[in-house]
């Protein structure tokens, strides 16, 4: 495996790939590992990913490798696995002191940490930052114009290291040191975007759906503000900027989950079977039980949450929990819940 690589891309999925073709963009060799051993031969024999990433063509300067200790001692690892996934890949990567970039969005279900918890605990001597935003794989592959914000927990120092890595003409980061604020924005749209899948697929219209963005910006901000994290950063692309995408199109794991979800209507089937039968991970399903007792441990009131982690573990039928929210008391729009 060529020495030559000075970024590792941790992740074979669609997101993992589109990150290492816009980092490889300007034929800087980047090295990505993956799972998968098909995804692994595809990426160097064809310079393509079939399995998740069908219509890019790669760029020569991706390599990829099934061994992680090919990625180990580069000094900038993107970390793009699931979040259940990520404190076992980087506790297998090994002791980390390079920059890692954690680019998975969710809670840890059984511990309820943040991606930058579970990545401090698992690489203690790692420089973390977050990368996150409105990012749909396959528009940052074919080289589309795309925003993102980097938090980095080591501050303008970090960002001086890593924004000539991440940036690109087509994709540029913004600067935050915020890490806090970054993590919620990223976790709590996931599973937001599942409501308003269940709005599309009930058939309930745009205003609904736009009714339903808003009032989940106001949880998600109710949580963060809670946790530490700063308005302006769930005000940004990490928080609002993400919630906009993901709540609006078929192109979103979570959305498309939610639609399927909704068109189930008045059946409580939950999300185990449509789960099972996807390749790709809807983080949302995952995260919305354990953002739920989050919240509730700390008194913080999010419906629209809890009625999607009731959705998925399928206690309430779609169209039952539509009825539920709205019927609601009637308060201030700026009233808490």
């Amino acid at each position: 495996m060529s020495g030559a690589a000075q970024v590792g891309v941790v992740g074979g999925g669609a997101w993992g790939t589109a990150l290492a073709q816009a980092l490889a963009s300007d034929g800087r060799e980047v090295l990505l590992w993956a799972r998968e051993p098909d995804v692994v031969e595809a990426v160097n024999a064809a310079h393509r990913n079939p399995r998740f990433l069908p219509s890019t063509a790669l760029h020569p300067a991706i390599r990829a490798s099934g061994n992680l200790a090919d990625l180990a001692g580069l000094p900038v690892l993107l970390m793009v696995t699931p979040a259940q996934h990520l404190g076992s890949v980087l506790a297998a990567l090994g002791p980390q002191g390079s920059d890692v970039v954690l680019c998975a969005k969710g809670i840890e279900q059984g511990t309820g940490r943040l991606m930058s918890e579970v990545a401090a605990a698992a690489a203690p001597g790692a420089a973390l930052a977050v990368l996150s935003g409105p990012t749909f794989a396959h528009e940052v592959a074919e080289g589309l114009p795309t925003a993102v914000t980097l938090a980095c927990a080591g501050g303008e120092a970090q960002w001086d290291r890593l924004a000539p890595v991440i940036a690109r003409p087509a994709f540029r980061p913004y600067y935050s040191a915020d890490v806090v604020g970054a993590s919620i924005g990223g976790a709590v749209k996931n599973v937001l975007a599942i409501a308003c899948g269940v709005v599309e697929g009930l058939g309930l219209g745009a205003n609904a759906r736009a009714a339903l963005i808003s009032r989940g910006f106001a949880e998600m901000q109710r949580f963060g503000l809670a946790l530490g994290a700063e308005a302006e950063t769930l005000a940004g692309l990490s928080g609002l900027g993400d919630l906009v995408l993901t709540c609006s199109s078929s192109e979103s794991r979570n959305f498309a989950l939610g639609m399927a979800l909704g068109q189930q209507g008045d059946a409580p089937g939950g999300a185990a079977a449509l789960l099972a039968a996807r390749s790709t991970v809807a983080e949302g399903a995952f995260t919305a039980p354990v953002l739920v007792r989050l919240a509730a441990e700390r008194g913080i009131a999010m419906p629209i949450a809890a009625g999607v982690a009731a959705l998925v573990e399928g206690t309430v039928a779609p169209r039952a929990l539509v009825a539920q929210l709205l019927s609601r008391p009637l308060r201030a729009e700026a009233a808490l819940g």
